[in-house]
């Protein structure tokens, strides 16, 4: 337990959060657990003192959800356990596990799992607000491999919770994000095949080309088979020294399809075009948690944020024009991804997707334009709401851009299964608008 005031308290928060851009929020105290007992005690303790209670697993929050002004901030930074059952084709994995460390574990019994795209990605933030990780499309959103979970509840008790124990906990942890009302201590996960090789091509073209490389990649999707992952980038291109428009496919390969279904990007119109490209070069999950980690590096303020599209491409581009024409200098880019449609089910709250994804992504050094880069990432999107689908949990808060993170018949839901487990409000849900980064870069300027 740290206390505001005690010597190591500014470090710890600090740590609490990836962004080297903090927030300006203070918690009473911190609690670094160890194990699920500890965080239990901690929850009773807080309960005792009449102390609201707000949650970090890997950190990797961009907005820093789990730092709040008062009461206790449990960090889970040291709950990274991961044992594998290969028998059950199941994995245990701790909330601040990251995706590298999962995949490693994983790999060796011929195993793998969604995880996030960024290798400092935790597990639990992740996937709790639904998990769109690599190879998602095919495999489904993170959240909907929970088996179960080791929970602990607003009355302190530390439950292991299934589908048949537990049903609405359940449903609310598939896919709730920063507004789930327990702290979990350990995921309880089904784990997937391995494909049987990663294949990946990458072209760059010329940003004029932009519209059209956008609205060829949105059209080509549904020719696609779903063990694809396909996404488009606007902006910075790590090795490019100007501002590109760059397709990416990665084939996870199956029996059923395999590097082949890469063969349609070099039909695409503009091919003789590009200015770099990589065709159907055989990769590992190392190499693309490299990529990943060179297009959002650690050490820079970001804001990022993201909105779920569908209709005629032509209408989408129009509408997010102010947008893809502003993209500020540095690491700053827009990411266009191409996710289709995953069937929802009826035990998971998670509920929002598109064809499309539009996400600003900026990343700067300089404080002094903490407000410019904000307003860019979020205030933007306004020319894009009416044709919005939703958030995504990950890489939105609903303090910055209010959107539905959930279907409204499913946020309805949730509250009243928060009223049942935490009928006091112990947990911290989600952000409210005077707790925005926007709102403090305003104050400070």
């Amino acid at each position: 337990m740290i206390r505001r005031g005690d010597a190591d308290y500014e470090q710890a928060r600090l740590d609490a959060v990836w962004n080297a851009r903090k927030p300006d929020r203070y918690p009473d105290a911190i609690v670094l657990a160890e194990n699920g007992q500890q965080v239990a005690a901690a929850v009773r303790q807080a309960r005792a003192e009449g102390q609201r209670v707000s949650v970090r697993s890997g950190g990797h929050s961009w907005v820093g959800n789990g730092v709040r002004d008062g009461g206790l901030l449990i960090d889970l930074s040291r709950l990274q356990e991961i044992t594998v059952d290969p028998g059950a084709r199941t994995v245990a994995v701790g909330p601040s596990a990251k995706g590298p460390a999962l995949q490693q574990a994983l790999a060796g019994h011929g195993l793998f799992f969604p995880t996030g795209h960024a290798p400092t990605v935790g597990i639990g933030g992740f996937i709790l607000g639904g998990g769109y990780g690599w190879n998602s499309r095919h495999l489904g959103p993170a959240c909907l491999s929970i088996r179960a979970i080791d929970v602990v509840l607003a009355d302190g008790t530390l439950v292991h919770a299934t589908d048949a124990t537990h049903p609405d906990l359940l449903w609310a942890a598939r896919g709730a994000g920063p507004g789930f009302f327990g702290i979990v201590t350990r995921f309880h996960l089904t784990a997937h095949p391995r494909p049987e090789a990663i294949v990946r091509t990458v072209h760059s073209y010329p940003v004029d080309l932009r519209d059209e490389v956008l609205a060829w990649s949105y059209d080509t999707l549904p020719a696609l088979p779903t063990n694809v992952e396909f996404s488009a980038k606007v902006g910075f291109t790590p090795g490019l020294d100007t501002h590109t428009v760059s397709l990416t496919a990665t084939a996870f390969c199956t029996p059923e399809h395999g590097a082949e279904a890469l063969a349609v990007l070099e039909q695409a119109p503009f091919r003789d075009r590009a200015v770099r490209a990589v065709v159907g070069q055989q990769t590992t999950m190392d190499e693309l948690y490299d990529v990943a980690d060179r297009l959002n590096p650690a050490g820079l303020r970001w804001a990022v944020d993201g909105v779920w599209v569908e209709g005629p491409a032509e209408e989408i581009l129009t509408a997010a024009a102010p947008v893809l024409d502003t993209i500020p200098d540095g690491n700053s880019f827009v990411l266009w991804m191409l996710w289709g449609h995953y069937p929802t089910r009826d035990d998971a709250c998670w509920s929002t997707q598109a064809a499309a994804y539009l996400s600003p992504n900026a990343g700067w050094r300089d404080p002094d334009q903490d407000l410019a880069r904000e307003n860019w990432a979020h205030g933007l999107l306004a020319a894009v709401q009416h044709l919005s689908k939703g958030l995504q949990f990950s890489d939105n808060n609903l303090a910055d851009r209010y959107d539905l993170g959930l279907s409204a018949e499913n946020a309805e839901r949730l509250e009243a299964v928060r009223a049942a487990y935490d009928p006091d409000g112990l947990f911290r849900s989600y952000m409210a608008p005077a707790e925005s980064t926007t709102a403090y870069a305003a104050a400070r300027r």
